[in-house]
């Protein structure tokens, strides 16, 4: 294969699994406590929004960043507080966090906006650029370490490097430290961890608010680094996916992480695709490349969702009473 194509490849792969990873990750924050989390699709949407539309209007990746998390977070503590502190449905508190930012984020784009929904683009300088430009740059010209470590690795800006460093930190803090220990028994017996005299719902709000800020990212991501600006449902079925890793994962980081890498390498190869002809077939249709991540994900659920186990406490709301 070429070294071009395969630097080039390696950088996308990175690319598009960046959000993915800030998902995954934030799902298994929550579900490790024991909370469902189906609505990571809408957090990471609707703080997409709110990264388009402040950095729009503001002019800064700071406070774009900041209402992008601020976003996320509060949502994520509407969920908790429908499902940790009242015993909700996990399941449709998660849903219903996906209809509310699919219809919300798309209503108030057309009200302040007026563009049919979408924020208008987001300036240059606000964007986040790449990290190493002057590095990608002075390897250039070297064979296969241009194009592999100039182009491939170092040609990222500074949110998919802080992806990356969240992925042994995820594993640090949940197998190597007095607070994973908990929040890992929270979601395994609670009644355990309540009789040791530690809150089980002060920690599970610790591992939605984790779970906010990480989705906060990957919303701020698809605005200030992939696209210039926010659109109607962009998320276009992420977090999803990235619940698909997770389980395939088996609620483990780094498992998690090959996971978003494979899809973010199939998400590549369907890009690269488009308009491909094959012998005897012709041009492959847009939509059916369009379609693979999706499939993979079906496929991923359907294989490995029976053979995963989650946390025991998973999904069970908790109340001293019982």
């Amino acid at each position: 294969m070429d070294e071009a194509l395969l630097g080039t490849m390696l950088a996308s792969t990175l690319r598009l699994a960046t959000p993915l990873i800030f998902c995954a990750l934030a799902g298994m924050f929550s579900e490790r406590s024991g909370v469902v989390d189906i609505g990571l699709e809408g957090k990471m949407l609707f703080a997409a929004f709110a990264a388009g539309a402040t950095g729009a209007v503001y002019g800064s990746a700071a406070l774009a960043l900041v209402a992008a998390v601020g976003v996320a977070i509060a949502l994520s503590w509407m969920h908790g507080l429908a499902c940790v502190s009242y015993q909700g449905d996990q399941v449709v508190s998660g849903v219903a966090i996906n209809i509310i930012a699919s219809g919300l984020t798309a209503v108030l784009g057309i009200a302040w906006f007026a563009q049919g929904g979408q924020t208008p683009p987001v300036a240059t300088e606000v964007r986040i650029q790449a990290l190493f430009p002057q590095f990608s740059a002075g390897l250039a010209g070297v064979p296969w370490v241009g194009a592999l470590l100039g182009e491939g690795i170092l040609g990222h800006n500074a949110l998919v490097y802080l992806a990356i460093v969240f992925v042994p930190l995820s594993w640090w803090l949940l197998f190597k430290t007095r607070f994973g220990l908990r929040l890992r028994a929270v979601g395994e017996n609670p009644q355990m961890v309540d009789a040791a005299g530690v809150s089980v719902t002060r920690l599970r709000y610790m591992a939605l608010t984790i779970n906010g800020l990480l989705c906060g990212l990957a919303g701020s991501y698809l605005v200030l680094a992939q696209s210039a600006s926010f659109s109607p449902n962009m998320t276009a079925g992420r977090g999803f996916m990235a619940l698909a890793a997770l389980i395939f994962g088996r609620w483990h980081p780094v498992g998690a992480v090959w996971a978003c890498l494979l899809f973010g390498l199939l998400d590549a190869v369907a890009i690269r695709l488009q308009g491909v002809h094959v012998p005897m077939l012709g041009e492959v249709p847009v939509q059916a490349i369009q379609a693979l991540p999706y499939v993979l994900t079906v496929v991923l659920l359907a294989g490995f969702i029976g053979k995963a186990v989650a946390p025991a406490a998973l999904g069970r709301p908790y109340s001293k009473e019982r």
